[in-house]
Protein backbone atom coordinates (compact mmCIF):
# COMPACT_ATOMS: atom_id res chain seq x y z
CA UNK A 1 0.00 0.00 0.00
CA UNK A 2 1.23 3.52 -0.80
CA UNK A 3 0.09 7.12 0.15
CA UNK A 4 0.62 10.40 -1.68
CA UNK A 5 2.07 12.25 1.50
CA UNK A 6 0.98 15.27 -0.38
CA UNK A 7 -2.20 14.28 -0.84
CA UNK A 8 -3.57 13.16 2.26
CA UNK A 9 -3.66 15.73 4.92
CA UNK A 10 -2.95 13.37 8.21
CA UNK A 11 -2.63 16.24 10.30
CA UNK A 12 -6.74 16.34 10.40
CA UNK A 13 -6.64 13.02 11.59
CA UNK A 14 -4.53 14.00 14.97
CA UNK A 15 -5.70 11.82 18.03
CA UNK A 16 -6.47 13.33 21.37
CA UNK A 17 -4.24 12.11 24.34
CA UNK A 18 -7.10 10.09 25.79
CA UNK A 19 -7.45 8.06 22.40
CA UNK A 20 -4.20 6.08 23.17
CA UNK A 21 -4.48 2.34 22.97
CA UNK A 22 -5.10 0.92 26.81
CA UNK A 23 -7.15 3.89 27.50
CA UNK A 24 -10.09 3.57 25.08
CA UNK A 25 -9.93 0.07 23.42
CA UNK A 26 -8.64 1.55 20.44
CA UNK A 27 -5.41 -0.37 19.06
CA UNK A 28 -2.16 1.02 17.32
CA UNK A 29 -1.71 0.29 13.57
CA UNK A 30 2.18 -0.34 14.10
CA UNK A 31 4.19 -0.63 17.57
CA UNK A 32 8.44 -0.57 17.43
CA UNK A 33 10.06 -1.89 20.49
CA UNK A 34 13.30 -1.95 21.90
CA UNK A 35 15.00 -0.04 19.43
CA UNK A 36 17.07 3.84 20.60
CA UNK A 37 15.27 6.68 19.39
CA UNK A 38 16.91 9.83 18.19
CA UNK A 39 14.03 11.73 18.55
CA UNK A 40 15.68 15.43 17.49
CA UNK A 41 12.45 16.74 19.72
CA UNK A 42 14.44 19.26 21.40
CA UNK A 43 16.42 22.28 21.31
CA UNK A 44 19.90 20.92 21.11
CA UNK A 45 21.41 17.10 21.30
CA UNK A 46 19.57 13.88 19.46
CA UNK A 47 16.60 13.48 21.98
CA UNK A 48 18.18 10.42 23.17
CA UNK A 49 15.26 7.55 24.31
CA UNK A 50 17.37 3.91 24.65
CA UNK A 51 15.35 0.50 24.85
CA UNK A 52 12.29 2.40 23.34
CA UNK A 53 8.95 2.45 21.85
CA UNK A 54 7.25 4.48 18.85
CA UNK A 55 3.66 3.83 18.26
CA UNK A 56 1.51 4.88 15.26
CA UNK A 57 -2.26 5.19 13.93
CA UNK A 58 -3.67 6.79 10.99
CA UNK A 59 -0.19 7.99 9.94
CA UNK A 60 0.18 9.79 12.89
CA UNK A 61 2.51 9.13 15.95
CA UNK A 62 0.90 8.34 18.95
CA UNK A 63 3.42 7.12 21.51
CA UNK A 64 7.35 8.17 21.25
CA UNK A 65 9.12 7.28 24.63
CA UNK A 66 10.75 4.56 26.99
CA UNK A 67 9.37 1.09 26.62
CA UNK A 68 8.55 0.69 30.02
CA UNK A 69 6.02 3.65 29.56
CA UNK A 70 3.87 1.22 27.55
CA UNK A 71 0.78 -0.71 29.32
CA UNK A 72 1.45 -4.54 30.14
CA UNK A 73 1.66 -6.83 27.32
CA UNK A 74 1.63 -3.74 24.42
CA UNK A 75 1.83 -6.48 22.25
CA UNK A 76 -1.92 -7.24 22.20
CA UNK A 77 -2.25 -3.28 21.58
CA UNK A 78 -1.03 -3.32 17.93
CA UNK A 79 -1.48 -4.85 14.69
CA UNK A 80 1.88 -5.02 13.79
CA UNK A 81 4.56 -5.19 16.27
CA UNK A 82 8.26 -5.33 15.54
CA UNK A 83 11.07 -5.57 17.94
CA UNK A 84 14.15 -4.47 16.91
CA UNK A 85 17.60 -2.93 18.31
CA UNK A 86 19.65 -0.21 16.10
CA UNK A 87 18.61 3.49 16.01
CA UNK A 88 15.60 4.81 14.34
CA UNK A 89 15.42 8.81 13.50
CA UNK A 90 12.77 10.54 11.83
CA UNK A 91 12.42 10.26 8.22
CA UNK A 92 15.42 12.54 6.10
CA UNK A 93 13.73 15.49 4.23
CA UNK A 94 15.64 16.50 1.04
CA UNK A 95 14.94 20.56 0.41
CA UNK A 96 16.48 20.85 -2.68
CA UNK A 97 16.82 18.55 -5.37
CA UNK A 98 16.66 18.69 -9.46
CA UNK A 99 15.77 15.23 -9.57
CA UNK A 100 13.44 15.11 -12.69
CA UNK A 101 15.47 15.44 -15.51
CA UNK A 102 16.58 13.48 -18.28
CA UNK A 103 20.50 12.52 -19.94
CA UNK A 104 23.53 13.01 -17.45
CA UNK A 105 26.53 15.60 -18.21
CA UNK A 106 29.39 12.67 -17.11
CA UNK A 107 31.16 14.59 -20.13
CA UNK A 108 30.88 17.90 -18.52
CA UNK A 109 32.43 16.23 -15.25
CA UNK A 110 35.69 15.17 -17.92
CA UNK A 111 36.00 19.03 -19.42
CA UNK A 112 36.17 20.31 -15.11
CA UNK A 113 38.91 17.97 -14.36
CA UNK A 114 40.75 19.12 -17.22
CA UNK A 115 40.32 22.23 -15.98
CA UNK A 116 37.44 24.01 -17.71
CA UNK A 117 34.93 25.93 -15.12
CA UNK A 118 31.56 26.00 -14.16
CA UNK A 119 30.88 29.45 -16.14
CA UNK A 120 32.86 28.73 -18.90
CA UNK A 121 30.57 25.48 -19.78
CA UNK A 122 28.00 26.82 -19.34
CA UNK A 123 28.61 30.26 -21.36
CA UNK A 124 29.63 27.76 -24.25
CA UNK A 125 26.48 26.54 -24.39
CA UNK A 126 26.62 23.50 -21.91
CA UNK A 127 25.55 22.79 -18.23
CA UNK A 128 22.09 23.97 -17.65
CA UNK A 129 20.86 24.47 -21.67
CA UNK A 130 22.72 21.25 -22.26
CA UNK A 131 19.72 18.94 -20.27
CA UNK A 132 17.22 21.56 -21.34
CA UNK A 133 17.68 19.99 -24.42
CA UNK A 134 17.57 16.44 -23.36
CA UNK A 135 14.00 16.97 -21.09
CA UNK A 136 12.75 19.19 -23.99
CA UNK A 137 13.34 15.57 -26.20
CA UNK A 138 11.40 13.63 -23.96
CA UNK A 139 7.57 13.03 -23.09
CA UNK A 140 6.20 12.49 -19.87
CA UNK A 141 6.16 8.88 -19.29
CA UNK A 142 10.18 9.03 -20.23
CA UNK A 143 10.69 11.61 -18.28
CA UNK A 144 9.73 9.88 -15.44
CA UNK A 145 10.93 6.48 -16.57
CA UNK A 146 14.23 8.52 -16.41
CA UNK A 147 14.04 9.86 -12.96
CA UNK A 148 12.16 7.72 -10.72
CA UNK A 149 15.65 5.40 -10.27
CA UNK A 150 16.89 8.36 -8.53
CA UNK A 151 14.03 9.08 -6.28
CA UNK A 152 14.22 5.15 -5.62
CA UNK A 153 18.07 5.14 -4.16
CA UNK A 154 16.99 8.72 -2.18
CA UNK A 155 14.10 6.85 -0.65
CA UNK A 156 16.68 3.49 -0.09
CA UNK A 157 18.65 5.77 1.99
CA UNK A 158 16.61 7.36 4.34
CA UNK A 159 14.76 10.22 2.82
CA UNK A 160 10.90 9.93 3.24
CA UNK A 161 10.02 13.49 1.72
CA UNK A 162 11.94 15.46 -1.54
CA UNK A 163 11.77 18.59 -2.66
CA UNK A 164 12.24 18.83 -6.88
CA UNK A 165 12.44 21.66 -8.88
CA UNK A 166 11.44 22.41 -12.60
CA UNK A 167 13.85 24.50 -14.39
CA UNK A 168 14.96 22.02 -17.33
CA UNK A 169 12.23 22.17 -19.48
CA UNK A 170 12.44 26.56 -19.78
CA UNK A 171 9.38 27.20 -22.10
CA UNK A 172 5.61 26.82 -20.48
CA UNK A 173 4.81 22.46 -21.48
CA UNK A 174 8.53 21.62 -20.47
CA UNK A 175 8.42 23.11 -17.26
CA UNK A 176 4.49 21.51 -16.69
CA UNK A 177 5.96 17.88 -17.51
CA UNK A 178 8.69 18.39 -14.82
CA UNK A 179 6.31 19.07 -12.42
CA UNK A 180 4.00 17.10 -13.33
CA UNK A 181 6.36 14.23 -13.55
CA UNK A 182 7.31 15.09 -9.41
CA UNK A 183 3.60 14.75 -8.97
CA UNK A 184 3.88 11.32 -10.66
CA UNK A 185 6.76 10.13 -8.22
CA UNK A 186 4.83 10.84 -4.99
CA UNK A 187 2.24 9.02 -6.26
CA UNK A 188 4.33 6.16 -7.53
CA UNK A 189 6.52 5.81 -4.48
CA UNK A 190 4.43 7.02 -2.10
CA UNK A 191 6.43 9.53 -0.56
CA UNK A 192 6.51 13.39 0.48
CA UNK A 193 6.79 15.60 -2.68
CA UNK A 194 7.34 19.30 -2.68
CA UNK A 195 7.35 20.96 -6.09
CA UNK A 196 8.83 24.03 -6.75
CA UNK A 197 8.74 26.76 -10.22
CA UNK A 198 12.20 27.21 -11.09
CA UNK A 199 11.52 28.69 -14.88
CA UNK A 200 14.18 31.68 -13.69
CA UNK A 201 17.18 28.48 -13.93
CA UNK A 202 18.69 29.91 -17.19
CA UNK A 203 17.53 31.56 -20.34
CA UNK A 204 16.79 29.31 -23.08
CA UNK A 205 18.46 29.89 -26.18
CA UNK A 206 15.56 31.49 -28.10
CA UNK A 207 15.37 33.98 -25.61
CA UNK A 208 19.24 34.61 -26.09
CA UNK A 209 19.89 39.15 -25.12
CA UNK A 210 16.57 38.96 -23.80
CA UNK A 211 16.58 37.83 -20.11
CA UNK A 212 13.78 40.16 -19.45
CA UNK A 213 11.38 39.10 -22.05
CA UNK A 214 11.94 36.07 -20.68
CA UNK A 215 11.35 37.08 -17.12
CA UNK A 216 8.05 38.31 -18.49
CA UNK A 217 7.08 34.73 -19.72
CA UNK A 218 8.38 32.87 -16.45
CA UNK A 219 5.65 35.22 -14.79
CA UNK A 220 3.05 34.18 -17.36
CA UNK A 221 3.33 30.60 -16.25
CA UNK A 222 3.27 30.67 -12.97
CA UNK A 223 -0.26 31.35 -12.20
CA UNK A 224 -1.81 29.10 -14.80
CA UNK A 225 0.66 25.88 -13.08
CA UNK A 226 -0.60 27.28 -9.52
CA UNK A 227 -4.07 27.17 -11.11
CA UNK A 228 -3.01 23.39 -11.75
CA UNK A 229 -2.19 21.97 -8.54
CA UNK A 230 1.52 21.99 -9.33
CA UNK A 231 3.19 24.54 -7.76
CA UNK A 232 4.59 24.45 -3.93
CA UNK A 233 7.09 27.23 -3.98
CA UNK A 234 8.96 29.53 -5.82
CA UNK A 235 12.75 30.29 -6.97
CA UNK A 236 15.22 31.35 -9.27
CA UNK A 237 19.07 31.45 -9.86
CA UNK A 238 20.21 34.93 -8.72
CA UNK A 239 23.96 34.84 -10.01
CA UNK A 240 26.01 36.29 -12.66
CA UNK A 241 25.41 33.49 -15.17
CA UNK A 242 21.96 33.59 -13.88
CA UNK A 243 19.48 36.63 -13.22
CA UNK A 244 20.24 39.45 -12.07
CA UNK A 245 18.54 40.45 -8.18
CA UNK A 246 15.60 42.93 -10.35
CA UNK A 247 14.97 40.41 -12.39
CA UNK A 248 14.60 37.49 -9.51
CA UNK A 249 12.71 40.36 -7.49
CA UNK A 250 10.21 40.09 -10.39
CA UNK A 251 9.66 36.39 -10.29
CA UNK A 252 9.18 36.69 -6.04
CA UNK A 253 6.79 39.62 -6.56
CA UNK A 254 4.25 37.10 -8.98
CA UNK A 255 4.83 34.65 -6.21
CA UNK A 256 3.39 37.06 -3.64
CA UNK A 257 0.62 37.37 -5.27
CA UNK A 258 -0.45 33.85 -5.26
CA UNK A 259 0.55 33.85 -1.82
CA UNK A 260 3.18 31.39 -2.84
CA UNK A 261 6.62 31.23 -0.55
CA UNK A 262 9.96 31.57 -1.98
CA UNK A 263 13.24 30.51 -2.15
CA UNK A 264 16.54 31.36 -3.76
CA UNK A 265 19.66 30.03 -5.44
CA UNK A 266 21.69 32.60 -3.79
CA UNK A 267 24.96 33.88 -3.41
CA UNK A 268 26.97 30.42 -4.75
CA UNK A 269 29.38 31.57 -6.59
CA UNK A 270 29.23 35.80 -6.06
CA UNK A 271 27.65 37.71 -3.78
CA UNK A 272 24.42 39.86 -5.20
CA UNK A 273 22.85 39.80 -1.49
CA UNK A 274 20.19 36.95 -2.86
CA UNK A 275 20.09 35.86 0.66
CA UNK A 276 18.85 39.42 1.83
CA UNK A 277 16.25 39.50 -1.32
CA UNK A 278 14.82 36.36 -0.15
CA UNK A 279 14.46 37.87 3.70
CA UNK A 280 13.02 41.15 2.04
CA UNK A 281 10.45 38.45 1.22
CA UNK A 282 10.15 36.39 4.19
CA UNK A 283 10.96 33.24 1.87
CA UNK A 284 11.74 29.72 3.36
CA UNK A 285 15.10 29.29 2.18
CA UNK A 286 18.95 30.57 0.78
CA UNK A 287 20.26 27.92 -0.90
CA UNK A 288 24.44 27.49 -1.58
CA UNK A 289 25.05 31.15 0.36
CA UNK A 290 29.23 30.35 0.05
CA UNK A 291 29.26 34.26 -0.72
CA UNK A 292 26.59 35.60 1.38
CA UNK A 293 27.58 38.38 3.42
CA UNK A 294 27.35 39.30 7.24
CA UNK A 295 24.52 41.85 6.87
CA UNK A 296 22.54 39.14 4.59
CA UNK A 297 23.14 36.60 7.62
CA UNK A 298 21.77 39.12 9.79
CA UNK A 299 18.73 39.51 7.52
CA UNK A 300 18.28 36.02 7.49
CA UNK A 301 18.10 35.34 10.80
CA UNK A 302 15.57 38.78 11.85
CA UNK A 303 13.34 36.45 8.68
CA UNK A 304 13.76 33.36 9.73
CA UNK A 305 15.65 32.38 6.58
CA UNK A 306 16.61 29.07 7.08
CA UNK A 307 20.20 28.08 5.20
CA UNK A 308 20.67 25.43 2.73
CA UNK A 309 24.02 23.94 2.49
CA UNK A 310 24.71 22.04 -0.60
CA UNK A 311 28.26 19.77 -0.05
CA UNK A 312 27.58 17.82 -2.98
CA UNK A 313 28.16 20.78 -5.46
CA UNK A 314 30.66 22.57 -3.48
CA UNK A 315 32.58 18.85 -4.01
CA UNK A 316 31.80 18.29 -7.22
CA UNK A 317 33.30 21.83 -8.50
CA UNK A 318 36.18 21.18 -6.17
CA UNK A 319 34.97 25.06 -4.44
CA UNK A 320 37.22 26.54 -1.55
CA UNK A 321 34.96 28.68 -0.04
CA UNK A 322 33.12 27.66 2.65
CA UNK A 323 29.27 28.75 3.75
CA UNK A 324 29.78 31.27 6.37
CA UNK A 325 29.43 28.67 9.37
CA UNK A 326 30.51 30.77 12.36
CA UNK A 327 27.93 33.53 11.37
CA UNK A 328 25.33 31.50 10.91
CA UNK A 329 25.49 29.98 14.10
CA UNK A 330 26.19 33.48 15.57
CA UNK A 331 23.27 35.12 14.58
CA UNK A 332 20.65 31.19 15.54
CA UNK A 333 20.42 30.98 11.85
CA UNK A 334 19.22 27.67 10.96
CA UNK A 335 21.41 25.40 8.50
CA UNK A 336 19.43 22.84 6.61
CA UNK A 337 21.44 20.26 3.90
CA UNK A 338 20.10 18.87 1.18
CA UNK A 339 22.09 16.86 -1.62
CA UNK A 340 21.39 19.35 -4.57
CA UNK A 341 20.69 16.37 -6.93
CA UNK A 342 21.40 17.16 -10.67
CA UNK A 343 23.29 15.97 -13.58
CA UNK A 344 25.70 18.80 -13.95
CA UNK A 345 27.19 19.84 -10.43
CA UNK A 346 25.68 17.61 -7.85
CA UNK A 347 25.04 14.27 -9.39
CA UNK A 348 24.90 12.51 -5.59
CA UNK A 349 21.78 10.21 -5.05
CA UNK A 350 22.10 9.97 -0.90
CA UNK A 351 21.08 12.31 1.12
CA UNK A 352 23.40 10.50 4.31
CA UNK A 353 25.96 11.24 2.17
CA UNK A 354 25.44 14.81 1.73
CA UNK A 355 25.40 15.13 5.64
CA UNK A 356 28.64 13.46 5.85
CA UNK A 357 30.13 16.13 3.14
CA UNK A 358 28.74 18.67 5.17
CA UNK A 359 30.39 17.59 8.35
CA UNK A 360 33.79 17.14 6.35
CA UNK A 361 34.08 19.87 4.18
CA UNK A 362 31.56 22.76 6.19
CA UNK A 363 33.32 20.78 9.80
CA UNK A 364 29.50 20.65 10.96
CA UNK A 365 28.67 18.01 14.03
CA UNK A 366 27.12 14.55 13.26
CA UNK A 367 24.57 16.38 15.52
CA UNK A 368 23.82 19.38 13.15
CA UNK A 369 23.96 17.36 10.32
CA UNK A 370 21.17 15.34 11.06
CA UNK A 371 19.32 18.13 12.71
CA UNK A 372 20.26 19.50 9.07
CA UNK A 373 19.04 16.48 7.19
CA UNK A 374 15.77 17.10 9.21
CA UNK A 375 14.18 19.45 11.48
CA UNK A 376 15.41 22.22 9.62
CA UNK A 377 14.91 20.57 5.91
CA UNK A 378 11.37 20.56 6.60
CA UNK A 379 11.69 23.95 8.18
CA UNK A 380 13.17 25.04 4.57
CA UNK A 381 10.57 23.83 3.19
CA UNK A 382 7.57 24.77 5.42
CA UNK A 383 6.58 21.61 6.77
CA UNK A 384 6.00 21.30 10.53
CA UNK A 385 4.51 17.92 10.36
CA UNK A 386 7.31 16.26 10.18
CA UNK A 387 11.39 15.96 10.75
CA UNK A 388 11.16 15.05 14.63
CA UNK A 389 9.84 12.15 16.34
CA UNK A 390 6.63 13.30 18.63
CA UNK A 391 3.61 12.73 19.30
CA UNK A 392 1.00 14.03 16.27
CA UNK A 393 3.59 14.39 13.82
CA UNK A 394 3.58 12.48 10.56
CA UNK A 395 5.00 8.65 11.08
CA UNK A 396 7.91 9.10 8.72
CA UNK A 397 10.93 7.42 10.21
CA UNK A 398 13.96 5.18 9.14
CA UNK A 399 15.38 2.41 11.31
CA UNK A 400 19.04 2.42 10.86
CA UNK A 401 21.75 -0.41 11.46
CA UNK A 402 24.25 1.83 13.68
CA UNK A 403 25.47 1.67 17.67
CA UNK A 404 25.12 5.18 17.24
CA UNK A 405 23.58 8.88 15.26
CA UNK A 406 27.09 9.90 14.89
CA UNK A 407 27.46 7.38 12.41
CA UNK A 408 24.98 9.06 10.25
CA UNK A 409 27.74 11.24 9.08
CA UNK A 410 30.63 9.07 9.71
CA UNK A 411 30.48 6.34 7.35
CA UNK A 412 30.96 7.12 3.21
CA UNK A 413 28.31 4.81 1.87
CA UNK A 414 27.19 1.89 3.11
CA UNK A 415 23.61 0.00 3.22
CA UNK A 416 22.56 1.23 6.92
CA UNK A 417 18.33 1.67 6.55
CA UNK A 418 17.39 -0.86 7.84
CA UNK A 419 13.49 -0.35 7.01
CA UNK A 420 11.78 3.02 5.65
CA UNK A 421 8.31 4.49 7.40
CA UNK A 422 6.21 6.89 5.65
CA UNK A 423 2.97 7.91 6.96
CA UNK A 424 3.29 4.69 9.07
CA UNK A 425 3.85 2.81 5.83
CA UNK A 426 6.52 0.76 5.21
CA UNK A 427 7.72 1.51 1.81
CA UNK A 428 11.43 0.35 2.02
CA UNK A 429 12.88 -2.58 4.31
CA UNK A 430 16.05 -4.75 3.74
Amino acid sequence: MTISAETKDLRATKPAASDAPGTAGERWDGLILGASLATLDCADGYGEVRNAALGWRDGLITYVGPRDGLPDKPEALAHDVITTDGWITPGLVDCHTHLVFAGDRAREFELRLQGASYEEIARAGGGILSTVEAVRACDEDELLRQSLPRARALLADGATTLEMKSGYGLDFEGERRMLRVARRIGEELGIGVRTTYLAAHALPAEYREQADAYIEEVVQWLPRLHAEGLVDAVDAFCEGIGFTPAQTRRVFQAARALDLPVKLHADQLSDLSGAALVAEFGGLSADHVEHTSEESVRAMAAAGVVAVLLPGAFHVLRETRVPPLASFREHGVAMAIATDCNPGTSPLLSLRQALQLACTHFRLTPQEGLRGATVNAARALGLDDRGALRVGMRADFVRWKIRHPAELGYWLGGDLAGGVWIGGQRVHHR
